[in-house]
């Protein structure tokens, strides 16, 4: 009988803390999307040419990160492996949570005149281009790592910045691409 007891006192003991293992690992969780501090965003801005993307919410300015690009970030992305980020107005259009590299948000290109531009020319636009953060096999620390262009024409944030953005947007928020 006190065996019994002790059994049915173990077992409300676990059941009673099931509620907060639970909340504790939601919020650990990398596929987590509680809104980060800043809030909802409403548009992201990319400087390319001042390696800077700007969080904005209204016309105002939330937060700026330091970004990583592809190793010819000048000009317009053309064709597939030119190494080069798109420039214009697109669409941040879905969250991918098993990225090669921590988390990744798509980026719309190719728009139509993309397309209809590398069809005239007979070549292929390309594709998956994303903000993403670190690549996990990278000695680099993720602030040396930010210092140079390293991606094949992606937009590269710290882990910690990705994880902010990741709850700050939803798919569907513009994005600006400017030179």
């Amino acid at each position: 009988m006190h065996r019994f007891f002790i059994l049915v006192a173990f077992i409300l003991c676990l059941i009673g803390s099931l509620p907060s293992i639970a909340a504790s690992s939601m919020q650990n969780s990398p596929d987590s999307s509680a809104t980060s501090s800043l809030g909802k965003i409403d548009l992201v801005v990319v400087t390319k040419s001042k390696s800077i993307m700007a969080l904005m919410r209204n016309g105002k300015v939330l937060r700026q990160y330091r970004i990583a690009l592809g190793d010819r970030p000048e000009g317009h992305k053309l064709k597939e492996g030119d190494q080069r980020t798109p420039e214009g107005r697109y669409i941040l259009d879905y969250k991918k949570s098993n990225s090669a590299y921590y988390r990744a948000i798509h980026i719309s290109y190719p728009n139509d005149e993309d397309k209809f531009r590398a069809n005239a020319l007979g070549i292929s636009p390309g594709g998956q281009i994303m903000i993403h953060g670190q690549n996990p096999n990278s000695s680099l620390t993720p602030q040396e790592a930010q210092k140079f262009n390293w991606t094949d024409g992606c937009i590269a944030i710290t882990n910690q910045q990705m994880d902010e953005l990741w709850g700050s947007i939803e798919p569907g928020t513009p994005i600006e691409i400017w030179p």
